[in-house]
């Protein structure tokens, strides 16, 4: 099969490397799937930048779609065929979605409805999930005013139309160039976190209560609101994402004085009970087509270093997949 790995960390032009590998068998309790599309997702491009190596050779990418090719031993011979996406195809796997073929737990390829095309598909496993558990872990939101950040990118673009299918009021955060992607979604209010002062906008907007509750994709920049009064009396902060690496200093008084509930999660290791609930419930709102989905940019498998590097740029408003054809 063609793939594309690395075998050292790096830049994606210096280590990236597209050629031949041999197709991998199911193993018991496994499928095999031939990949129609592969997301790539910033933690994607992190990882081939600084996460060690587990193996001697990496095919990246977690998220990804495609049809069942074959089955290992245990798994139901009916679901050859079955149109399906995946998750976690490179947590704590060396081998990704970033290639013709990947075999992977059965578990982890989910039937795709017959109306969702394969680049939707594989933009599921991590911004698709991530989204849903942020605003779930919210409860009830009927009527309550939550803040994304980042309402025009991957997961927050998901979790904004989310929450407003919810019965939230959705403020969000989004460069200019990207306000109409985020109203699009179905913010309510859109603020330029670049120009703005977030916290006092947030205020302006909810009669100086602040949100009840966050959507947060930087808690290095978002952590810092927390003393504006940016979030009500008993608010919920929700975080998935920092774009610091290293510690980032928290006011206490205000998560103190407000009674404030802070909750951090990564999607690649919800449990199983979470995870189970959260791919229904992905699943029924795929199954009635109440998602919007955005392709940003599309590469072919050859394109793998340019996929990562538009990901890195920042500059592609919507998701970036890889198609194997």
């Amino acid at each position: 099969m063609k793939a594309g790995w690395y075998e050292k960390n790096g830049e994606a032009r210096d280590v990236l490397v597209v050629g031949e590998m041999e197709t991998p068998t199911p193993a018991a309790g496994e499928v095999l799937v031939r990949l129609k599309a592969s997301g790539v997702n910033p933690s994607d491009v992190k990882s081939r930048r600084g996460r060690p190596l587990i193996a001697p050779r990496i095919i990246p990418h977690s998220d990804g779609a495609g049809i069942i090719e074959a089955v290992g031993d245990g798994v139901d011979a009916g679901r050859v065929g079955e149109r399906v996406w995946t998750w976690n195809g490179q947590w704590k796997r060396p081998f990704g979605t970033a290639a013709e073929f990947i075999a992977l737990p059965a578990d982890q390829a989910v039937r795709l409805p017959d109306a969702i095309d394969f680049d939707a598909g594989a933009c599921m496993g991590i911004p698709g999930l991530t989204a849903l558990h942020a605003v779930k872990l919210h409860g009830d939101i009927a009527g309550k005013t939550l803040l994304v950040t980042g309402a025009a990118a991957a997961v927050g673009h998901y979790a904004v139309q989310m929450a407003k299918a919810a019965g939230a009021r959705v403020i969000g955060t989004a460069s200019p160039a990207r306000r109409d992607h985020a109203l699009d979604a179905g913010c309510d209010a859109v603020i330029d976190y670049r120009s703005e002062d977030v916290a006092g906008r947030v205020k302006e907007l909810t009669g100086g209560k602040g949100a009840d509750g966050i959507i947060d994709m930087d808690f290095s920049s978002t952590a810092g609101l927390l003393p504006g009064g940016v979030l009500a009396q008993h608010g919920r902060f929700v975080c998935y994402g920092s774009n610091v690496a290293g510690d980032v200093p928290v006011s206490f008084p205000a998560l103190l004085w407000g009674s404030l509930s802070l909750q951090v999660f990564v999607v690649y290791e919800l449990t199983a009970e979470e995870r189970a609930v959260r791919l229904r419930e992905l699943n029924e709102m795929l199954e009635a087509g109440t998602l919007k989905h955005t392709i940003g940019a599309t590469y072919g498998l050859d394109e793998i270093v340019a996929a990562h590097e538009a990901v890195e740029g920042g500059k592609v408003t919507g998701n970036v997949v890889l198609r194997m054809g």
